[in-house]
């Protein structure tokens, strides 16, 4: 019962976004603050995991790969579409949930209970439309971007390894990346990303936004954040697959 209240609490909550909105230009200066904080504070992490998992994916796929019916060049197919279909789009997002998700938990945690929330509301703003709808907006906009560079970059990071370890040369690693691309791939990619940067955004606003107490529960609506999020992008990852791919 517990689980189904939690669902129909964070539609409602989801409902209430909309309700009394703000004038555009004001969610437009929140929204351009918000893609910064989310997509260029999450760049550094995102790059060097991508580089190391696509080094890693090369040189794994080598060692698991070699026989003599198998052309070297399927070593960079394999990294390609691995990276592109599911290490980028899944892997990253999982390690954003906890780096963006427990940010804008604690955040918003933080505001409830230091009664910032509550400030807004007797004020006539609409505060879960405020401070949640811009930050949902901003991560939907800039990260399939992010993921976009995390996707090269993973890739240029197992052709660097292939190339310096010299299990794969340049050249056979390019005909590899060229060989049988299909352009949905990265199209069904970008559609993870949307509904998990929904994802991530709204689960984490959710916990963070009806925190209740004091510094301990805003940990642990950040720790609810972090969890659930990486949760439902699993059991997402799977149903999409299951539409879109099979």
């Amino acid at each position: 019962m517990k689980t189904l209240y939690s669902i129909g609490h964070y539609c409602l909550f989801m409902k209430g976004l909309f309700l009394k909105p703000e004038k555009f230009s004001v969610y437009l200066r929140q929204i351009t603050m918000e893609m910064i904080d989310i997509g260029y504070g999450s760049l550094g992490i995102s790059v060097l995991i991508s580089v190391f998992m696509g080094a890693v994916l090369t040189i794994q796929s080598v060692h698991n790969l070699v026989s003599p019916l198998v052309p070297i060049y399927a070593i960079a197919i394999v990294t390609r579409d691995a990276v592109i279909l599911e290490f980028s789009p899944t892997v990253v997002s999982l390690v954003l949930a906890g780096k963006v998700g427990s940010s804008i938990a604690s955040q918003l945690g933080t505001m409830r209970v230091t009664e910032q929330i509550d400030a807004l509301e007797i004020m006539g703003i609409n505060s879960s439309g405020y401070l949640v709808l811009p930050k949902i907006i901003a991560a939907i906009l800039i990260l399939p971007f992010l993921i976009t560079i995390t996707m090269f970059v993973g890739i240029g990071g197992g052709w660097a390894a292939g190339a310096v370890t010299g299990l794969i040369n340049s050249h056979e690693f390019r005909r590899g990346l060229l060989s049988g691309f299909d352009t949905f791939n990265a199209t069904f990619a970008l559609i993870k990303v949307v509904v998990f940067a929904f994802t991530i955004t709204s689960v984490s606003s959710y916990h963070g936004y009806y925190t209740q107490g004091g510094a301990l529960e805003v940990g642990q609506s950040s720790t609810k954040a972090v969890v659930w999020s990486s949760v439902l992008i699993l059991f997402l990852d799977y149903v999409l697959t299951q539409l879109l791919l099979i």
